[in-house]
């Protein structure tokens, strides 16, 4: 749970904060029995935490379909990401890999940690995918193909232009969106959606992890590739790792910012794929990354810190996203306020600001016009809060009592 420090600075954070543990724990405990799936589900929860709670309410049918998709996807990562693999051995990999899921002996050396074990005991997820329904099995198939291909493309391939930039954004996301879509419309619960609709949801949150994730990749040792294009930064400094330099603060920030209003793009056709969302499990599925989404974006503009150390959202303001978004309305609340704090954050002198303060207004209009905004739930703590500081401190501290107490017993048990 968040620490103790952050939750008396936000003390309406402890409720939502509490639900979220009790849902990890909840999680923990609905791992399936069988030894494959028993591994798919554990390995989900390790190489992805937040998403291993957030899929959690998707039906069963539904739910393994999606557990399956994404660890195959996270093993052909693996692959692209793993730095000491030759590239002549690399490639045959990638473009192979959507054959290799209906191998049962299949595994892999790479990576480290929990993904070299995903790799290693890689046979679990194919004994899990070959009993997926046939229409949830094409449609993973397809998507990993279609994946391995535009990686393998890229191995090879800097990211120079804008295109470029969302041609990769679209291979390693975009299809993502693009296969989710298939597998809800696989389940009978959705229609299947415009291809460019769900590109545009992957691409959201792909270029708000490449802004977020800079300092982080370009001091990864062996060096990481960047996918910054050079399009944007070279407007700014002379070679990408300057941006990280304290002398070029000035031109580091103005570069991220033009970086944000370029993803900013996207976030229209994001709430018009949610919007026309209808089960309200898939619904939720889908919401609470994207307003993770435009929540981390303006925390990060006009912010230095995204090159000095990292910037996300405390656990608290995540905790109370995953509690709050429920509908649509809630969307359009958080988009709008997100957007306003961001419009809040733009220097006139920024050379990008007339154009961010246009896509910031586009967003704006199409919360407002939506007309449900009245209907939100804020994240920010107000006076009018259903819990006061007051009390929210008092159960901090029974908690705090309640949970001493708890171990004391245990250890002298």
């Amino acid at each position: 749970m968040g620490s103790l420090g952050a939750i008396l600075k936000n003390p309406d954070d402890f409720y939502p904060l509490l639900k979220l543990k009790m849902a990890a724990r909840h999680a923990e405990k609905q791992i399936p029995p069988e030894p494959h799936w028993g591994f798919c589900y554990t390995m989900l929860h390790k190489v992805s935490r937040s998403f291993g709670l957030v899929f959690q309410q998707l039906d069963t049918e539904l739910r393994n379909a999606v557990c399956i998709f994404y660890l195959v996807l996270r093993g052909l990562d693996t692959v692209e990401d793993d730095t000491s693999i030759a590239t002549e051995v690399k490639v045959p990999i990638l473009i192979a890999f959507h054959r290799h899921i209906y191998d049962h002996d299949w595994h892999f050396l790479c990576g480290t940690k929990e993904y070299k074990v995903l790799m290693e005991q890689f046979h679990h997820v194919s004994a899990a995918f070959l009993e997926l329904g046939k229409n949830y099995q094409e449609a993973i198939e397809d998507i990993t193909k279609r994946m391995g291909a535009g990686m393998a493309k890229f191995i090879c391939k800097e990211v120079e232009t804008l295109d470029d930039y969302d041609e990769y954004c679209h291979y390693v996301a975009g299809l993502v969106g693009l296969g989710l879509s298939k597998l809800f419309h696989a389940s009978g619960s959705e229609d299947l959606f415009p291809d460019s609709l769900s590109n545009s949801m992957g691409l959201f949150l792909q270029k708000t992890n490449i802004i977020r994730d800079y300092l982080e990749d370009i001091n990864e040792i062996p060096k990481s590739r960047m996918f910054w294009p050079r399009q944007i930064w070279s407007k700014y400094v002379n070679k990408l790792e300057e941006l990280k330099y304290e002398e070029n603060s000035v031109e580091a920030v103005q570069c991220l910012n033009d970086m944000i209003t370029n993803a900013l793009i996207h976030a229209e056709d994001c709430l018009k794929y949610m919007s026309a969302l209808r089960d309200p499990a898939i619904f939720r599925f889908c919401a609470i990354p994207q307003i993770m989404a435009i929540g981390t974006l303006a925390l990060c503009y006009n912010n230095i810190v995204v090159f000095r150390g990292v910037v996300k959202m405390r656990r608290g303001l995540t905790a109370k996203v995953i509690d709050r978004t429920k509908t649509m309305a809630d969307v359009y609340g958080a988009f709008f306020d997100f957007a306003s704090l961001l419009e809040c954050k733009v220097d006139k002198n920024d050379p990008n600001a007339t154009k961010t303060l246009s896509r910031l207004e586009a967003i704006q209009k199409n919360c407002r016009e939506s007309g449900l905004l009245s209907k939100r739930k804020s994240y920010v703590l107000r006076s009018a809060d259903t819990y006061g500081s007051t009390m929210i401190l008092i159960l901090v501290a029974l908690f705090s009592i309640m949970f001493a107490y708890s171990s004391a017993t245990r250890h002298s048990n």
